[in-house]
């Protein structure tokens, strides 16, 4: 399954980065999360299984995942993959497990311990290299408001993890159908606030929307829920050591991207950083 995840999540950002080329991100976030949604609705009701009646309280924990968790940072990172590769918006999402920790240490169980401390410091070193121009130069590269907004998406995902823990039992499969039910009806209603699209996108576009609405969607919704479920955010974010560098690969083969020294450096020290993150041996505040 951990297997599966870093594959679903790593070819994303590299489909996200074809699809914009064809599809403005608000309506490729929509079409993604309807595709997604009609396909886990159909799961479900092939597994027999029944969602809860509308009054249940669990509907506003999966609203609040589905708009947090995906309609938030799907738009967002639609935006900032205008500009910004795959890869390097693999790598600053990728320091969404270093923001968990600390969310997990107010909000669940698991408290923060020196590792976890020394592993985030290691992971804000790495987003400000990240944020430096190729020349190590102290001012700001010139994408830094594009990849303010992925960080902002990373933060989201942490979020969803967190609430993910804390909701009501139930099933991952019936919670992934509820949260991508929730969150394709609020992003169809703000996509069409803007008005239809003007034309129907090429057919490369309409493919690379079913692939995020497969794989990435409704697959890696079951898959996320499943997990933290049975194990927690931390298995998450050791997941999510590899997702960047499945992401690079995928970047460098398909788009004939380019992995720079500075983005290189700054990969091994987020890597390091959440690493050390999830070192247990250390006693906890």
């Amino acid at each position: 399954m951990a297997f599966l995840m870093v594959i679903v999540w790593g070819s994303a950002f590299t489909l996200v980065s074809i699809g914009v080329k064809y599809i403005s991100p608000l309506w490729l976030v929509t079409y993604r999360l309807i595709i997604g949604a009609i396909l886990i609705i159909i799961y479900v009701k092939f597994k027999g299984l029944n969602l809860p009646n509308i009054k249940d309280k669990r509907w506003i924990w999966y609203f609040a995942m589905g708009l947090i968790g995906m309609v938030i940072p799907f738009f967002l990172l639609s935006t900032g993959q205008v500009i910004i590769d795959s890869g390097l918006t693999a790598i600053m999402v990728g320091t969404m497990p270093l923001m968990t920790v600390i969310l997990a240490h107010f909000f669940t169980n698991e408290k923060l311990s020196i590792t976890k401390i020394i592993g985030f410091i290691f992971g804000f070193i790495g987003i400000v290299i990240l944020f430096l121009p190729s020349d190590f130069s102290i001012e700001l590269t010139e994408n830094w408001s594009s990849q303010l907004i992925i960080i902002i998406a990373a933060f989201c995902y942490a979020v969803t993890t967190i609430i993910a823990k804390r909701a009501p039992d139930t099933p991952a499969t019936v919670g992934a159908c509820m949260m991508l039910i929730c969150a394709a009806t609020a992003c169809l209603f703000v996509a069409l606030l803007t008005g239809f699209p003007s034309s129907i996108p090429p057919l490369l576009g309409i493919l690379t929307a079913f692939g995020l609405g497969v794989g990435s969607t409704a697959f890696a919704s079951i898959l996320l829920l499943y997990i933290i479920d049975q194990t927690g955010p931390s298995t998450i974010a050791k997941i999510n050591y590899f997702v960047p560098l499945a992401s690079v690969i995928f970047g460098v083969i398909i788009l004939d991207e380019i992995l720079s020294m500075r983005i290189f450096i700054a990969f091994v020290i987020i890597l390091i950083g959440m690493f050390i993150s999830q070192i247990k041996k250390s006693k906890a505040f």
